[in-house]
């Protein structure tokens, strides 16, 4: 990553470990798969690959879009890889993951925008994996009932959508987005499913306080279970992603995630280098204790 300013200095990461990365990357690299951790420049690869935990992208990793803060490649979009569901489950096996977070680029360019992929994956992951926990992390496939539902229906863990920014951003950051639309993506799933519901946006954008409390309040308002909350980190230092305007403090991160769990957001995970998928299984481990407890609660 290019950036044309400095970092704080409370802001750290870990050096990676060259042999996790290396491991990964081969296992990666044998199957054809990508990951968002490499696509979108992730800065917690080292710590995740590490851990063996990666986020699968599927569907290519090229985008049909052009946000201005995604470092993911857009242009025309690669061919369908039919055997990538079989390839990401014999991934999952053989790195034994007991969690799995699974991914896509934006494919408006396909009839169902991917949700079909989605479906297969998911299936395949449980075939080869049945006690593995599955997350996605889905776009808004254009607020499509039909593809939502296929979504739905291969029953993963924890369905994600990020809302990514405040509604003011969108025109000139998300310009093929829509903030009322993504919203809406979130309240269904909410309805129809009986996953968990997870979201999550950046800040360092230029945005207030105000702004993010308008969000928070609109994602708990859908129903939403978790929540991310990272610093933006621009891509490059082109014209073409947006350049940071500020750098959170810890104690905003910590004003942000107070407020979210006062608004009813169970679970809030929320610092500089917080990404969509970090500590995934984590959040999800602690969501399900959560319910478990209203169980036995409620049935003492």
């Amino acid at each position: 990553m290019i950036y044309s300013q400095r970092f704080p200095l409370w802001f750290k990461q870990e050096i990676p470990d060259s042999q996790s990365l290396e491991m990964m990357r081969k296992i990666l690299e044998t199957r054809g798969l990508h990951t968002v951790c490499q696509s979108a420049k992730c800065p917690n690869t080292g710590r995740c690959w590490k851990d063996k935990t990666a986020t699968f992208m599927i569907l290519g990793n090229v985008c049909t879009r052009r946000c201005r803060f995604c470092a993911v490649n857009t242009g025309e979009p690669l061919k369908i890889d039919y055997e990538e569901p079989q390839k990401i489950a014999q991934a999952v096996a053989e790195l034994q993951l007991k969690y799995v977070v699974v991914t896509s680029v934006t494919r408006d360019d396909l009839e169902d925008k991917g949700a079909g992929h989605f479906f297969e994956t998911i299936k395949e992951i449980k075939r080869l994996n049945p006690q593995t926990h599955i997350e996605v992390l889905v776009p808004d496939f254009l607020y499509d009932p039909k593809s939502l539902l296929k979504v739905i229906d291969a029953s993963p863990d924890v369905i994600g959508h990020n809302m990514e920014m405040p509604k003011r951003f969108y025109a000139t950051l998300r310009p093929q987005a829509l903030y009322a639309r993504s919203l809406s993506v979130l309240k269904y799933f909410k309805t129809m499913s009986t996953a968990l519901i997870k979201s999550g946006f950046m800040v360092g954008l230029g945005e207030t306080q105000e702004e993010i409390q308008e969000l928070i309040n609109d994602l708990a308002s859908v129903g939403c279970d978790i929540l991310t909350i990272g610093q933006y980190l621009a891509p490059s230092d082109s014209s073409r992603h947006v350049t940071v305007k500020s750098f959170v403090s810890l104690e905003e991160f910590e004003y942000y995630k107070d407020f979210a769990i006062r608004a009813g957001i169970k679970k809030v995970l929320s610092g500089p280098l917080v990404r969509s998928s970090f500590l995934a299984e984590e959040l999800f481990e602690n969501c399900q204790q959560d319910r478990l407890g209203k169980i036995d609660y409620a049935l003492q």
